[in-house]
């Protein structure tokens, strides 16, 4: 049995056709939903799920492609938009009884997140980032020997097939890899959770590289379009990051500005999995972009 989060319900919510996604709720009050980030599932967030609980329904879904949910196909490309990932976020709260909800995302539930607070504003009414840029931005910031450190988003950038098929052939070492060099605490990632992880991963190769591929593909193309048209998020931004600005050379403060005029930035002193890293200190920052 792969760990859960203890006293939350499960259940599998229809959030459009053919697209069923695994949640977790817990907790009662003003709706917060929580979305994980790669190579994870909901559990990701047991810590901090556990203690907004006491004055919050708390949401945390396996994405669509991840964990629990399906993983439909992606014959052109937009199954793994993160507009269509977004869309998923949006429909489940309301089958949930929420039509507005604050959102936080960690990593490739960060790219989500934005995209659902930049194409649903009267929705998301809080919005938090933990550990991402936003992919325009990324993909600027990567350049020289320096992008070494994003090897992966260049291996599911390319057509399919040959992603799937490397990946597939070793797929915990894979994946292993990010959980090991992404982490300070190895404490953080217990036997057990660290397990689900791999086994949840190692069923998801195809729908794991369409979610990358679409940040090399269409969510590009999105994304331009709202920066050359001026949309921006509306509500209040918190994003928590590791101190990539000053390894990589660039200002993520300045960068996450021009996307949030609202905006609280915070660096930590914890690895890229701060929710399990540094659960407290994540969740004081939640509860403090709540109250803003």
């Amino acid at each position: 049995m792969a760990p859960t989060i203890p006293d939350f319900t499960y259940d599998r919510v229809t959030v459009a056709d053919g697209v069923a996604l695994n949640v977790a709720v817990g907790g009662s009050g003003s709706p917060v939903v929580l979305l994980h980030g790669f190579p994870q599932t909901h559990l990701m967030w047991r810590h901090v799920a556990a203690d907004l609980a006491a004055d919050h329904t708390v949401i945390c879904p396996d994405l669509r492609g991840y964990g629990a949910s399906d993983k439909p196909a992606d014959p052109d490309g937009t199954a793994y938009a993160k507009r269509t990932m977004a869309a998923d976020v949006v429909a489940l709260a309301r089958a949930l009884g929420h039509e507005r909800f604050a959102l936080a995302g960690h990593d490739r539930g960060a790219l989500v997140a934005v995209r659902a607070g930049l194409d649903h504003p009267d929705a998301v009414t809080h919005l938090a980032a933990l550990d991402v840029l936003p992919t325009l931005d990324m993909w600027d910031v990567l350049h020289g020997t320096s992008a070494a450190v994003g090897f992966h988003l260049y291996l599911m950038a390319q057509p399919p097939g040959l992603p799937e098929q490397l990946i597939g052939a070793a797929p915990d070492a894979f994946f292993g890899h990010f959980l090991d060099v992404w982490t300070r605490d190895p404490d953080a990632l217990p036997a057990d959770v660290r397990a689900a992880y791999l086994e949840a991963s190692r069923a998801a190769v195809p729908s794991i590289v369409a979610d990358y591929r679409a940040s090399a593909g269409i969510d590009v193309v999105h994304d331009r379009a709202d920066r050359d048209g001026g949309n921006r998020l509306r509500m209040p931004v918190t994003v928590l990051q590791q101190d990539w600005g000053a390894a990589l050379g660039y200002d993520a403060a300045a960068l996450w500005r021009a996307w949030a005029p609202d905006l609280s930035h915070e660096t930590v002193g914890c690895g890229h999995f701060m929710a399990e890293e540094a659960p407290a200190e994540v969740t004081g920052a939640l509860r403090k972009l709540l109250a803003r």
